[in-house]
């Protein structure tokens, strides 16, 4: 092994011509990989990537049980990197910081909703959650319980571009990711106001095994 790996030539992004497959939930894929692309084709013109979307566990509250799954896809060799909203990994992967994401209120513009974007009128509205297993409880509405409050569910969505599509053409409202609806959201006429009541913020992390970046 020690012989093999000596006599490997450095990886040179200039040179090579590899596939990547990197996995995400949609909402980050959605923010990340135009300008993953872009600086890809200026500086690794013979990469190719293979995209593949992660879901959570259905039903897991904490992250380090949501995204067992994709821990094991990275061991199994499935996919070679993953970004996920994870901190911490057993000490066989490595793990970087990419960005940090909260989430806002979304709606049309012109929705009754943004010009008195309060609590009691949040929980009056009818919402929009996106969940790919069909779930009617998510963060928010944990938040919520916390508070004593309750809201709607009027629709369930499988996906970010699906919920922006649904919210252009309807008096739905969702709490989505900052900046997933500052990238996409304009051009549908969707608005976004702070949410009215403390939500989680997440540290997005690119994760791949260690044994992959030797």
């Amino acid at each position: 092994v020690r012989q093999v790996m000596s006599t490997t030539a450095p990886f040179d992004p200039k040179t090579a011509r590899r596939r990547f497959v990197i996995a995400a939930p949609d909402g980050s894929s959605a923010v990340l990989f135009q300008s993953l692309l872009t600086k890809i084709a200026a500086e690794a013109p013979g990469i190719d990537v293979g995209l593949r979307q992660l879901l959570p566990r259905a039903g897991a509250v904490e992250a380090e049980d949501a995204w067992q799954e994709a821990l094991a896809d990275l061991d199994a060799g499935v996919m070679d990197a993953a970004v996920l909203p994870l901190e911490r990994a057993p000490a066989r992967f490595h793990v970087q910081l990419l960005y940090e994401e909260d989430f806002v209120i979304a709606c049309r513009a012109g929705h009754a909703y943004a010009n008195a974007p309060r609590l009691e009128r949040f929980c009056s509205e009818r919402h929009l959650l996106v969940s790919h297993s069909g779930e009617r409880f998510g963060f928010v509405d944990r938040a919520l319980a916390a508070a004593g409050q309750t809201r709607r569910i009027a629709l369930t969505v499988p996906n970010f571009f699906f919920a922006l599509a649904a919210l252009a053409e309807s008096d739905l409202i969702a709490a989505l990711p900052r900046m997933f609806v500052a990238l996409h959201g304009r051009r549908l006429g969707i608005v976004a106001s702070e949410a009215p009541l403390a939500l989680p913020r997440f540290r997005m992390c690119v994760i791949a095994p260690k044994v992959a970046l030797m």
